[in-house]
C-alpha cells in the first residue's frame, strides 16, 4: 500500500484510531485509580483484551502502541502488532521521546526524540509498525504559547514526518493546543490557527508529501476553566471553520484527540463536526481516555471478565464511528450494558 492508502484506510468511514501508547508512568495513573498494580502482565492483559475484541474489525482503523507494547507477544500466541493486524487494523507506534522543558521559556515545553529516530524508525518497521506518532504540546495562558515554542515544535514536527515519509510509514502529525486554563473559545481559535499554520510552513520546507500524513489536532473549545461553555453546535462549527482555513487539501484525514474531554462530550463533539463536514478531510478519532475509560473500569472490577471489559470497549468504539458519519445519537448511550 502506498502511505496515502494506508492514511485513508486508518480514518476510512466509520473507522478511527485507537490511542494505546500511554508511558508506564501515564498507566500507572490510570491503573492506579482502579486499584491495579502496574506489571507488565497487567498491562499485556488489559491491551490485548482490547485489541482482540470484535470492535477492532468494524471500528478500528489503526492502533497507535508504545515502545513495551509493539515487542510484546500476547499470551493468546500472536505477537501484539499481528493480532491487531489480524482483525485488519493497522499497527503504529509513538516514537517521540516527551515534552520537556523549553531553553530559553522554561514554563514552556519542546517535544524531544529526534536522536536516533532514522534507526529506532527502521526498527520498528520490521516489528509491524506502518504509521507514527509525535505529539507536540502548547499551553494557553496570558502570554503563551510563544512564537519559540510554536516554532520550534512545528521544525521538530515537520523534520520527524520527514525521517518517517523515508522509512516508508506514514506519520501522525500531533498539534495539541491543551484545553489546560481559562480561556474562550476564540482564543483557543486563534492558537490553534497560529500553531498550524507554522506546522504546515515546515512541513513544506521540510518536503514532507502531505497526502501521505494524518493530522491530529485537538478541537476548538474553551479551556477547562472558562466560564463561557460553548455548545456542540458552536464547537463544530468554529472547528470545522480552523480545519478549512489551516490545512491544506491534501491531508487525507483527520482523527481528533480528546483531549480530556468525557467520553460522551468526545462523541457529541465529533458527531456535530461530521453532520456539518462539507470539506474533503475523512474526519474521525484517535482516542484514549474516549475509547478505553469505561474499559478500564471493567477491568479495576474484574481483570478476568474478559466479556465486560470488551463490552464496554465495544460500545464506546460504535459510539465514536457513528459520530465519524455523523449519525450518533444520545439515546443510543443507553445501550452501553446491552
Amino acid at each position: 500500500m502506498t502511505l496515502n492508502e494506508i492514511a485513508k484506510k486508518m480514518c476510512a468511514k466509520g473507522k478511527g484510531i485507537l490511542a494505546a501508547d500511554e508511558s508506564t508512568g501515564t498507566i500507572a495513573k490510570r491503573f492506579k485509580s482502579i486499584n491495579v498494580e502496574n506489571l507488565e502482565k497487567n498491562r499485556l492483559i488489559f491491551r490485548q483484551t482490547l485489541f482482540n475484541s470484535a470492535a477492532m474489525k468494524d471500528y478500528i482503523g489503526g492502533v497507535i502502541l508504545f515502545d513495551e507494547t509493539i515487542r510484546q507477544k500476547t499470551t493468546l500466541g500472536p505477537t501484539i502488532p499481528d493480532l491487531i493486524s489480524s482483525h485488519g487494523a493497522i499497527p503504529g507506534i509513538k516514537v517521540d521521546k516527551g515534552a520537556k522543558s523549553l531553553a530559553g521559556s522554561n514554563d514552556e515545553t519542546i517535544t524531544e526524540g529526534l536522536d536516533g529516530l532514522r534507526e529506532r524508525l527502521k526498527e520498528y518497521y520490521d516489528l509491524g509498525a506502518r504509521f507514527t506518532k509525535w505529539r507536540a504540546v502548547y499551553k494557553i495562558t496570558e502570554k503563551f504559547p510563544s512564537s519559540q515554542s510554536i516554532k520550534s515544535n512545528a521544525h521538530a514536527l515537520a523534520r520527524y514526518a520527514a525521517l518517517v515519509q523515508e522509512a516508508k510509514m506514514v506519520p501522525i502529525v500531533e498539534p495539541e493546543v491543551l484545553m489546560d486554563g481559562s480561556h474562550d473559545i476564540d482564543k483557543c481559535f486563534n492558537i490553534t490557527t497560529n500553531v498550524l499554520n507554522e506546522c504546515y510552513n515546515e512541513l513544506e520546507i521540510q518536503k514532507v508529501d502531505l497526502k501521505g500524513t494524518i493530522l491530529k489536532p485537538n478541537m476548538i473549545i474553551p479551556g477547562s476553566e472558562c466560564k463561557n461553555k460553548a455548545s456542540s453546535n458552536e464547537i463544530a462549527k468554529k472547528t470545522l471553520d480552523c480545519l478549512k482555513k489551516n490545512v491544506p487539501n491534501d491531508v487525507p484525514g483527520i482523527a481528533f484527540l480528546s483531549g480530556g474531554q468525557s467520553e460522551i462530550d468526545s462523541s457529541k463533539n465529533l458527531n456535530e463536526i461530521n453532520k456539518i463536514n462539507d470539506s474533503n478531510f475523512l474526519i474521525t478519532f484517535s482516542y484514549g481516555r474516549g475509547l478505553q475509560a469505561s474499559a478500564l473500569k471493567e477491568f479495576g472490577k474484574n481483570q478476568s471478565n474478559i466479556e465486560n471489559i470488551q463490552k464496554a470497549f465495544n460500545h464506546r468504539a460504535k459510539m465514536n464511528s457513528l459520530s465519524s458519519k455523523g449519525e450518533w445519537l444520545e439515546e443510543l448511550e443507553k445501550e452501553t450494558a446491552a
